[in-house]
């Protein structure tokens, strides 16, 4: 293993601060594929705003844009297990390759079905959730090797670096995509998304992968490793039970954000307008995401979990609050830093103290929980919207994050404060 480790960071020398972002860059595989994926996600995420509001334009129906996000998302949740158990069994180089590909097929394949003014919802459907189906298993693999890519002292630096390029690409794809939609419609917008994959595509055909460590769980055993990490470690479970918590019941407002737009902003989902306000919540998640390689490197990942979660709640309740777009830009720049901030050093929490043999099984249930709650969170934050109001699903999403802040203890179990998960 060692010898597959030498292929991926060479021992240059130390020449910034261990656990920063500088520090974490100047490993030579890592910053690769970094580039390759910030290319990529850039045109994912033109796709992803281009779809929430091409949903919302087609139908007008909070419920819609959650069916969306649930074709999109919602496969995270049901095969996030098996892309992990992917990552810690096969050639991931090779099935991050397939995945990419396969992705980009139907991403061409969905610009076909949108070219018409009125276009099949149901087919619509049904081939966001074969994209949807490929992220699932790429997500827990990509998550995964990211981390070895640098030695262990440098996690949090190249952890914080990832959140910074997925959130990038949130300024930079909504902007381009949402000017793309709005001058020649959401099928270009498709395509190039399609063409982005050739960036990933391209970057993991130039580097070598660690093998995956040899474990030796078999076929159930082996699928559901992960949760019994999680049962055993206190930490990994309260980190996994927030996240699980905080994205299904405190973010429905990132799905809704068309429906927010339209009757609270007076924004059309179809504007360059909504793009800005897209990209906005985006540079907050940027600032917040690298201030946690930065300004926080050196600081207590718990502490700044408990206290972004805190502002967090105060930010959404104030963004929930407007009636006015100018303020709203500012607001959430705010509302993504912290965001963003909290997921950024949650993860971090999460992985520093992880064995490599069960990080792809262990970062699959992140993803089930970052990422496929979501969209089902949206479809009951819809639903709620219909029957009472958006402000009052904003605020069960503050209320929700300050209850994880007050009870949730993410202090290592070595500490003698800290108490143990039972069992």
């Amino acid at each position: 293993m060692e010898d597959d480790q030498s292929t991926v960071f060479a021992p240059a020398e130390s020449r910034f601060t261990p656990g920063t972002a500088r520090s974490a860059f100047q490993h030579p595989t890592f910053r690769t594929i970094y580039l390759g994926a910030f290319a990529s996600n850039i045109g994912t995420w033109m796709q992803n705003v281009v779809l929430g509001a091409l949903a919302y334009s087609l139908t007008g129906s909070a419920v819609f844009v959650g069916v969306m996000t649930a074709a999109q998302l919602g496969p995270l949740l049901v095969f996030s297990m098996v892309g992990g158990m992917l990552a810690d069994s096969f050639d991931r180089r090779r099935v991050l390759l397939t995945l990419s590909v396969q992705q980009a097929l139907f991403s061409v394949l969905l610009a076909l079905v949108t070219l018409p003014d009125d276009p099949n919802r149901t087919l619509m459907v049904a081939v966001v959730l074969c994209i949807g189906f490929g992220n699932a298993l790429f997500a827990p693999i990509f998550s995964a090797v990211v981390p070895i890519l640098v030695p262990r002292p440098d996690l949090s630096g190249a952890i914080s670096l990832n959140s910074v390029q997925m959130n990038a690409s949130r300024i930079i794809g909504p902007a381009i995509g949402s000017v793309i939609n709005a001058r020649v419609g959401p099928s270009w917008v498709f395509l190039i998304n399609a063409v982005s994959f050739g960036a990933i595509i391209a970057t993991l055909l130039r580097v070598r992968l660690p093998e995956p460590p040899a474990t030796g769980g078999q076929g159930l055993h082996r699928l559901i490793e992960g949760i019994h990490v999680a049962r055993d470690d206190r930490v990994v479970a309260q980190c996994l039970i927030t996240i699980f918590t905080f994205s299904f019941l405190s973010l429905p407002f990132i799905t809704q954000m068309p429906k927010i737009a339209s009757a609270h902003l007076d924004i059309v989902p179809k504007s360059s307008a909504y793009g800005l306000l897209y990209a906005c919540f985006g540079l907050g998640a940027v600032i917040g995401a690298l201030s946690i390689g930065t300004v926080f490197a050196g600081s207590s990942m718990a502490r700044l979990t408990r206290r972004g979660l805190v502002g967090f709640a105060v930010m959404l309740m104030v963004f929930g609050s407007l009636r006015s777009s100018a303020p709203a830009y500012v607001v959430i720049v705010a509302l993504g830093g912290v965001y963003f901030a909290v997921i950024t050093s949650l993860s971090t929490v999460l992985q520093q103290d992880l064995e490599d043999a069960v990080r792809g099984k262990v970062m699959a249930l992140w993803i089930m929980g970052f990422g496929g709650t979501v969209p089902f969170g949206g479809l009951l934050g819809g639903w709620f919207i219909e029957r009472t109001s958006i402000t009052a699903m904003v605020a069960v999403g503050a209320v929700v994050a300050l209850g994880l802040a007050a009870t949730m203890d993410y202090r290592p179990a070595t500490s003698p404060s800290a108490v143990r998960f039972p069992g």
